[in-house]
């Protein structure tokens, strides 16, 4: 018994430091075979979240659920809902879960739009991979989103950076767009080495009422 109180003690402290601090460190979570949002990546895309402790925030494509936690965290009174089609994804979100001690999510087994038919409206919205069905997705948070609403997307290519910002504008949003690389020194042998990742332009998107 002991040992199950120091385990849960010692997970909640953890809950509480990154809590304060966005990025939680890649090696922090449980990973397997399915892409993840690199931490410097998802501390620039919480900061575009703005997130309020209230907040509801759907995560679409939350792949091993690395911005479902971090939402959970900033969003103790609020509910997340994180959507993923795939077993292991949702496998690997549920050990995440559990891990950071968060109470505040609902895995939803599906993809959008269809998944998100019985969920409320939510405050944010993060797509992280859309399946080429975002157009549909946009479609369905004209009303799904609530007023001076937020969403922010990541995309690696040029084609979907561009058609997602044409969805956006054609839909009304206020939109604004960075580019964000990392590189990071790794040590081989004796030398330290670059190691480089693709750069990711991140969109944020709002209701013309709501400050960038």
């Amino acid at each position: 018994m002991g040992d199950k109180n120091r385990e849960h003690n010692s997970r909640a402290d953890r809950a509480d430091y990154y809590h304060l601090i966005p990025g939680i460190p890649d090696e922090e979570f449980i990973r397997g075979d399915i892409p993840m949002t690199r931490e410097e990546i998802r501390a620039v895309v919480l900061s575009r979240l703005r997130l309020g402790k209230d907040h509801d925030l759907c995560d679409i494509g939350a792949g091993t659920g690395s911005v479902t936690v971090e939402a959970a965290l900033k969003s103790p009174a609020g509910s997340i809902y994180a959507v993923e089609k795939r077993a292991e994804g949702l496998e690997l979100i549920e050990e995440n879960l559990q891990k950071f001690d968060c109470d505040n999510v609902k895995l939803i087994a599906g993809e959008a739009p269809e998944a998100l038919n019985d969920l409320p409206r939510f405050d944010r919205v993060f797509i992280g991979g859309s399946g080429g069905r975002l157009p549909e997705i946009l479609d369905f948070l004209e009303i799904g989103l609530k007023p001076e609403g937020r969403i922010v997307l990541n995309a690696i290519t040029m084609n979907t950076l561009t058609s997602a910002y044409q969805e956006f504008r054609k839909r009304g949003y206020k939109t604004g767009i960075i580019q964000v690389s990392c590189t990071r020194t790794k040590s081989v042998k004796e030398y330290d080495m670059f190691d480089s990742s693709v750069p990711v332009f991140i969109i944020t998107a709002r209701d013309v009422g709501e400050e960038m």
